[in-house]
């Protein structure tokens, strides 16, 4: 069973999404340059929309970080270990299992990792098994044989390979608990979302959901520049000029947002937890509906709501609707962009529902803030939250989510 969300929303001038240059991220679509907000924008939204609204509880989501032994060294000291015996337990312990940190100041981990409040803290709790090995050891100990962090000589040179021979060794068992203990800790955004440790293949998490680059349904024509000057407010009265000057790039666009939800991978993911399930799957799309990127908000303040929400459950496979703007749209004096937006949409979903069927449809519900008068769009809602409650009410009736 599959949840799909379509969003169409219209923001005010704004950078939501930079690129490396700072300007506003855009793609080339049906022939057209658009503007874009990336996937992996929208999903940090999420997860920060997760916390700050407290949709889920924090021993249910998941932390993305390169200071893993950090983490692990504060969890060490409250459990009453000294501080430095604690790091340097903390920094032994994650290089024992992954490819030691080229940062030997903050021994960063060479990527980040993704994982579970309830991996962190059951590793932590491995590592204080073996505390007093851990924190006797340098803050690198090779790992044992046949770990990932134990290819490392291969790659890093003949001295490795001795200190692997000759310096202190990884605790017995060690490394195979930690590889058991990964096991996604029931996190629900990493759940959703999936991750791929490079050197622990094995500990990989499918991603439950799909979520596409946001794109205008209008074409952009050019990016504006705001320039601006500031003044120092303490220069003396009778000294001229700005004291800094400088250009912001951005523009203004009504976007079409879609995402997918596999509920049946979401469940594996969670380890079976039928409740868990449920609430990430709203938690999902209450937040893919309200969650706005955070770029240069301070600047520009565009904080504007969908304008349509569209939820379908079906059993088949997912089905976008971007091409319903394939042919840019554009306002009119009759019609606003949103409107012309939201008909063009509803007026698509009826060609491709008559063309290819319904896809094992098994609800729909859609709510706008126009009045469009929608012929395929259905069943209106009114609001947000009826049209949430309908779509996981539908997937989960009748144990939907097997």
């Amino acid at each position: 069973m599959r949840i799909e969300i379509h969003v169409l929303q219209n923001f005010a001038p704004s950078n939501l999404n930079r690129d490396d240059t700072g300007s506003p991220k855009d793609a080339e679509f049906g022939g057209y340059r658009r503007a874009r907000v990336s996937s992996q924008c929208q999903k940090r939204a999420v997860r920060g929309y997760f916390k700050a609204e407290k949709l889920i509880d924090p021993p249910h989501l998941a932390e993305r970080t390169k200071r893993l032994a950090g983490e692990v060294a504060k969890r060490l000291t409250a459990k009453g270990r000294p501080a430095d015996a604690a790091l340097r337990a903390a920094k032994a312990a994650v290089s024992a299992f992954l490819p030691k940190s080229e940062d030997k100041e903050e021994h960063k981990t060479p990527y980040l990792l993704y994982l579970g409040e309830s991996e962190i803290g059951r590793f932590a709790d491995e590592v204080e098994k073996h505390f007093d090995a851990f924190s006797a050891a340098p803050d690198a100990i090779p790992a044992a044989s046949g770990t990932p962090a134990a290819d490392a000589p291969r790659t890093r040179g003949r001295g490795r390979a001795r200190a692997a021979e000759e310096g202190p060794k990884v605790p017995e068992g060690f490394v195979k608990a930690v590889e058991k203990l990964l096991d996604g800790g029931k996190a629900a955004d990493l759940a959703l979302f999936g991750r791929m440790l490079a050197d622990l293949p094995e500990n990989n998490v499918d991603a439950a959901c799909q979520v596409a680059h946001a794109i205008s349904t209008n074409k952009i024509h050019t990016t504006e520049m705001d320039y601006f000057t500031a003044v120092d407010d303490l220069k003396p009265d009778d000294t001229a000029g700005a004291d800094m000057i400088g250009t912001v790039e951005f523009n203004s666009a009504c976007f079409y947002r879609y995402a997918n939800l596999d509920i049946g991978q979401l469940a594996t993911n969670l380890q079976g937890d039928a409740e868990l399930t449920r609430k990430t799957a709203a938690a999902f799309l209450t937040a893919f509906v309200h969650a706005v990127p955070t770029g240069k908000q301070n600047t520009f303040a565009a904080h504007n709501p969908p304008s349509l929400v569209f939820a379908a459950v079906r059993t088949g496979g997912p089905v976008s609707l971007t091409n319903a703007f394939v042919k840019p749209v554009a306002p009119d004096q009759d019609a606003s962009l949103v409107e012309k937006s939201i008909a063009a949409l509803d007026g698509y979903y009826g060609r491709l529902v008559k063309m290819y069927g319904d896809g094992g449809l098994t609800a729909s519900a859609v709510c706008q803030t126009d009045g469009v008068e929608l012929k395929h769009l259905k069943d209106d809602k009114g609001t947000v939250e009826g049209v949430i409650a309908a779509a996981v009410e539908a997937a989960f009736r009748s144990g939907g989510a097997a």
